[in-house]
């Protein structure tokens, strides 16, 4: 008792000087809270026979906790899993330019909405149209907030109260169980589906034509692949049969590219500019995987059907704010200098790092990382693996790449090992893939920040 009298109150810990700083940077009510809780904890301890700390650990307590509090999961990390655009790790980096572009955006008012030439209301859309537009050869383009939206607005406008047609082959789910059918259901647009899950046929689409048809929609699977004996009916064709009935065409592009792939060294992808070319009446596609900037959706093709779905009331409730629209503009404009996307564009850059690159600098790491490791019973080795881009985008094809491969000795240590990096103050996110923690390197670009963060893993599991 004579122990837990000598305990420091509350108030005596918040004036001692050590104490300012957490005031200063937290605020008085943060650390007070915090500090009951430490106290309280140190004398039910006692209570048991635990000694009591000195002020200097008391402090330290204080800290951790604060310090545990006031941290984000939304924090940097490093992305060693192998896939480029993860979606649950926030899919494409952006751009240094669309960085600063969308910094300004916040600091400082910007004419959203203000066309700066007539001092008059302008349209928010108007600051990516003509970049759209000069990029996809399409007549019109508009925002939303994503490619669902885009989807979503895109049927609700066209075909409410009617008939959409789309091959069973096409009727994907994409992530989080979001399903084609569902959207056109939300749309108030009438599925119809025609072919088979493999093959369907020009005649299909022409059979299921109807007075109440308002569209046919077009898919591109690209978070899977059927193969074998298939059969699809090219855009082209499909845009034919939809001129031909005074219908209209939307081709669905999911992630979308604005530039051929294969310039990269990556496997063939639709462009939106072919998609366009091809006849589609509208494309939508997103702005945050292939293209590389931020959450965005993007319906572009005819003036009047894009002038429709302006007039929708559901596209305020999905528009786009300044600061994605300022870094989507700037991220944009670096297509208009495609010899130099891959060093200026994060998501081309690391898709098109060679696996020789990769591989030398898992060589070069791999002493540091198994200076830190060994010591706690693993084993470190390089070993040559395989990327995927990510987020629906060539979902079977790989790209050749290096890192890491660490296995433990004991049943349990590769899971254990896996919490104690993502406990990490930059967590580390690897797989776990054939009995070892396997870290692909492709996206590793601050070698000397990953070493740091491993070498506090101690602290964090492995103790």
């Amino acid at each position: 008792m004579d122990e837990l009298r000598a305990l420091p109150s509350v108030d005596q810990m918040l004036k001692a000087p050590a104490c300012s700083p957490l005031v200063e940077r937290y605020g008085r009510l943060v650390v007070t809270e915090e500090l009951r809780k430490v106290l309280a904890e140190i004398r039910a301890a006692a209570r048991t026979g635990t000694a009591i700390p000195d002020g200097a650990d008391i402090l330290a307590s204080l800290m951790s906790r604060i310090e545990y509090r006031d941290r984000s999961n939304l924090r940097p990390l490093f992305n060693l899993t192998g896939t480029v655009l993860h979606t649950n790790l926030g899919r494409a980096l952006l751009a240094e330019e669309a960085i600063a572009a969308a910094v300004d955006a916040m600091r400082e008012a910007a004419a959203l909405e203000l066309d700066l030439d007539t001092g008059r209301r302008g349209e928010r859309d108007s600051h990516l149209r003509e970049l759209l537009c000069e990029l996809t050869g399409a007549e019109d383009a508009t925002i939303v907030n994503n490619n669902a939206a885009a989807v979503l607005i895109a049927l609700g406008t066209i075909g409410q109260g009617r008939e959409a047609i789309v091959s069973r082959g096409e009727l994907i789910e994409i992530g989080g169980a979001f399903r084609m059918p569902d959207i056109m259901e939300r749309a108030d647009v009438t599925l119809v589906e025609v072919g088979t899950t493999n093959r369907t046929h020009a005649r299909d689409y022409g059979n299921a034509i109807r007075p109440e048809t308002a569209l046919i929609l077009k898919v591109h699977t690209s978070n899977y692949r059927i193969e074998g004996f298939t059969a699809e009916v090219p855009g082209a064709e499909l845009a034919e049969i939809a001129r031909e009935a005074g219908i209209a065409l939307l081709n669905d592009l999911g992630s979308g590219t604005l530039v051929d792939l294969t310039r990269f060294g990556l496997a063939k992808e639709p462009t939106v500019r072919e998609a366009v070319a091809e006849g589609a009446d509208l494309v939508t596609f997103s702005g945050d995987k292939l293209l590389g900037g931020p959450q965005a959706g993007f319906i572009v093709g005819r003036k009047d059907l894009i002038a429709r779905i302006n007039r929708n009331p559901l596209k305020r409730a999905l528009r786009v704010d300044k600061i994605r629209i300022a870094a989507m503009a700037a991220t944009l404009k670096l297509y208009r200098d495609p010899d130099r996307l891959a060093e200026r564009l994060p998501t081309l850059r690391l898709l098109a790092r060679r696996q020789d690159e990769i591989r030398a600098q898992s060589e070069r790491i791999a002493p540091a990382v198994a200076r830190v490791l060994t010591v706690h019973g693993y084993s470190v080795e390089t070993c040559i693996c395989h990327s995927q881009i990510g987020s629906g985008a060539l979902p079977v094809d790989t790209i050749p790449s290096a890192g890491l491969r660490i296995t433990g000795k004991t049943g349990g240590a590769l899971e254990k090992l896996a919490a104690a990096f993502r406990g990490l103050p930059r967590p580390v996110l690897g797989r776990l893939q054939e009995g070892a923690l396997v870290l692909d390197l492709r996206c590793l670009v601050d070698e000397t920040g990953f070493i740091e963060s491993l070498s506090q893993v101690a602290n964090h599991g492995l103790a």
